[in-house]
């Protein structure tokens, strides 16, 4: 196989300390606050870290690697207007609907909500969330 000498490639470790606490933050800032399942995932759809209420019946792993194609399809059409990025995605459904929010470059968030969560509230545990985990690997 040959690669390109300008190529990168992501290269991030997570040790069980990290991931607890990260695990932790999806819990108590979003799970509690009313979100039905929240997925830290990277920019190749695979799970990183994973809560829900308990009553989550949704295929996760599909949804992440959906999720990060749909991503980067809006990260090019941001290009195309003359945008740096779109920095989060937002998918309104009849029951449930759906958050993106970037963590950093390397990494989405995704929230699945329904009507019972407003999108302001949502918006700002999200917020804290990512700062959060921002700082566990700072």
């Amino acid at each position: 196989m040959v690669y390109e000498d300008d190529m990168t490639f992501t290269d991030y470790t997570l040790g069980q300390e990290e991931l607890e606490r990260i695990e932790n933050i999806l819990e108590e800032d979003l799970v509690k606050s009313g979100v039905h399942s929240v997925l830290l995932i990277d920019m190749a759809g695979n799970i990183i870290a994973q809560r829900d209420n308990g009553s989550c019946d949704h295929d996760l792993y599909s949804l992440a690697a959906l999720a990060s194609a749909n991503f980067a399809a809006v990260d090019t059409m941001a290009k195309i207007v003359g945008e740096e990025e779109f920095s989060l995605l937002f998918h309104k459904g009849e029951s449930e609907s759906i958050h993106f929010s970037k963590v950093n470059t390397e990494f989405l968030l995704i929230t699945i909500f329904g009507k019972e969560v407003s999108l302001g509230l949502l918006r700002l545990k999200v917020a804290e969330a990512v700062q959060k985990i921002n700082d566990v690997w700072a």
